[in-house]
């Protein structure tokens, strides 16, 4: 790995992609939706400031956890003259988002839970959801999902036009 002199502060697109682990294409995506910045050399070549690894690592780590890009976007830009997030930066936007991450993890929870029982109209427990559709009937319109496409009246068999998980018992 080329090191860097100790008065040069500034790394070039290739050292920031390799001390990063990042991508160069990555790089200049992050570049283009505001969350680095780099400075243009006469040579019109990009050069970013040490201090962009920091925040390219907070980058990486928001996405790891989760975090769109464009919560992680408003996050930097509420910190002072677009600096570098510090530690209690961090803690500050993770105590944020830890209440969407809970409600995320909640949800994939449930789907785990009822991935084995139910998937909706066009379930696979057929013999114990409540919305099966004895004799195929659907069928005839077509395939995939009929009750979710279906726009006209509930079916002849009375059946609920969608699944809820209340519905699908054991």
């Amino acid at each position: 790995m080329p090191s860097l002199s100790p008065g040069h502060q500034e790394l070039t697109v290739g050292q920031l992609a390799e001390r990063s682990g990042v991508s160069v294409s990555a790089l200049h995506f992050y570049e283009s939706k505001g969350l680095i910045a780099s400075r243009r050399t006469a040579g019109n070549q990009r050069r970013y400031n040490r201090d962009v690894l920091r925040r390219v690592a907070f980058i990486r780590l928001s996405q790891r956890v989760g975090i769109p890009l464009n919560d992680i976007g408003e996050a930097l830009s509420r910190l002072p003259e677009g600096r570098t997030p510090t530690r209690a930066d961090w803690a500050q936007l993770s105590a944020g988002w830890r209440t969407e991450l809970d409600e995320r993890i909640l949800q994939l929870q449930r789907l785990r839970d009822d991935l084995t029982d139910c998937i909706g109209c066009g379930c696979l427990s057929l013999q114990r959801c409540r919305l099966s559709n004895p004799g195929d009937v659907l069928g005839d319109e077509g395939p995939g999902a009929r009750r979710f496409a279906r726009q006209g009246p509930p079916p002849a068999n009375g059946a609920p036009e969608v699944c809820a998980p209340e519905v699908c018992v054991d």
